[in-house]
């Protein structure tokens, strides 16, 4: 599969935005509609200032504490499965929040959308582009996932409205399968690339 795509559905399914219009909708209530969709583009920048942070500096990170890529994987793969948990119970935690400023960073920004699972497979993502062009297209599923996430998050009143709870609780199990498939796809890459990397032990 294109690297872009990968990183695409990736970063999709990991933030699941369509599971999280009920949450936006909770932590956002009682909020006039103009100062909604402020919350939700401020809320995706920040998050998406935060991936791009870890995307730019993460082989420094790693280089600096000294783990390598198929240790990354693995702990990624572990991280995703705990969202994966999340999704498939329906677990929701929505702490109680200030203003609209402070609700765009906590609980929007992080842990919701730039979450452990999101900026861990960011990273992952990233160290396996090789090339200039699978960089671009990295940056380019990042940018079009983030794309996604705002425009459903301006439309989150009427996602609301015209989907009964029920469906996008369903929506979020999907979800959770197919980031849970997509961590133990990290897992393994993980251990075969360390096994490879080690192959006198």
């Amino acid at each position: 599969m294109d690297i872009g795509v990968t990183a695409f559905i990736t970063l999709i399914v990991i933030m699941d935005p369509l599971g999280n219009v009920p949450v936006f909708l909770t932590i956002s209530q009682g909020v006039e509609h103009a100062e909604r969709a402020r919350i939700a583009a401020l809320g995706v920048l920040v998050a998406l200032a935060v991936i791009a942070t870890f995307a730019l500096a993460g082989g420094q990170i790693l280089d600096y504490l000294g783990v390598s890529l198929p240790s990354l994987s693995v702990a990624g793969g572990l991280l995703l499965v705990l969202v994966a948990l999340e999704l498939l119970r329906g677990d929701y935690d929505v702490p109680r929040v200030g203003g609209s400023s402070q609700i765009a960073l906590v609980p929007l920004a992080t842990p919701l959308l730039a979450g452990p699972g999101a900026i861990a497979a960011t990273m992952v993502l990233m160290e396996q582009a090789d090339t200039s062009g699978e960089v671009a297209l990295t940056w380019t599923g990042i940018l079009a996932a983030f794309g996604v996430v705002w425009i459903v998050l301006r439309l989150a009143a009427p996602i609301g409205r015209l989907l009964p709870e029920g469906v996008i609780r369903l929506f979020s199990r999907v979800m959770g399968v197919l980031l849970a498939a997509i961590a133990v796809e990290l897992i393994l890459n993980g251990i075969h690339d360390w096994i490879e990397a080690h192959p006198g032990l």
